[in-house]
């Protein structure tokens, strides 16, 4: 249960996302999505011009991304959903891919162009991060104020990585934009350190509240009183029967 809408703002909720080690990696993975987002969005018309296609072929070669995107997105999200604790895992596997394909972009040669059309397509994948660490973040934080504050935390910082993505492509080192590709390659590489760090924030505290359940306290009771904490609106740190989905 993560807590019940209510209009009375708790100061306390709000200053505990600035300690909540998994709503700052959620919300560091939001700034990288973003930059990732709208560098991308941006400036894959002249990645691929910049591989030897120009005019309408260029824009052409985009219209397969949507598709990429509707068939990865929601295989990720059904994984997600009916594999248990499998977000972060799915989150840090499925930024593996256009990692790889931006390495592709960075070393492939210039004469291999459909190769490179290729790793670009798989930029397009960053619709699933997006989506998983949004709901990573709204399953995993409790207490109305809480989550409101956590979720508006990260809009925000998800739209200043768009800003932000736009501007680290720099026309003078067309086609390749190697500043970009590296700025990227980072953004990818700390959302995967930033998933393993709340996976194993989030992991640690669960053990630890179930060897600080009671002997006599059942899975059955525990989530009976998880509700009524939801109800009494209590954060996920105050509420000791809270558990992590992962």
């Amino acid at each position: 249960m993560i807590g019940v809408k209510t209009k009375a703002i708790k100061l306390h909720q709000a200053l505990e996302i600035f300690y909540d080690v998994k709503v700052l990696c959620c919300v560091g993975i939001g700034i990288a999505c973003g930059v990732i987002n709208g560098g991308v969005s941006n400036f894959s018309s002249s990645l691929i011009k910049g591989y030897g296609f120009s005019g309408i072929y260029a824009t052409l070669l985009q219209l397969p991304t949507g598709a990429i995107e509707a068939v990865i997105v929601p295989i990720c999200g059904l994984i997600s959903t009916y594999v248990r604790d499998s977000r972060c895992i799915v989150l840090a596997v499925v930024c593996l891919i256009p990692f790889g394909g931006l390495l592709g972009i960075r070393f492939t040669d210039i004469d291999h162009r459909w190769t490179l059309v290729g790793c670009t397509w798989l930029q397009y994948i960053i619709g699933a991060p997006v989506i998983i660490s949004w709901n990573l973040l709204s399953t995993n934080v409790a207490g109305h104020t809480k989550r409101s504050f956590a979720n508006g935390v990260w809009f925000t910082v998800y739209a200043s990585g768009n800003v932000a993505g736009a501007n680290i492509f720099f026309a003078r080192e067309a086609p390749r934009y190697y500043s970009a590709l590296t700025g990227l390659l980072v953004c990818y590489a700390g959302m995967i350190v930033l998933c393993a760090a709340a996976y194993m924030a989030m992991k640690w505290e669960n053990l630890r509240r179930d060897r600080n359940m009671l002997s006599e306290e059942t899975a059955e009771r525990r989530e009976e009183a998880a509700v009524l904490d939801g109800f009494k609106d209590m954060t996920d740190m105050e509420s000791k029967h809270f558990r992590y989905a992962l």
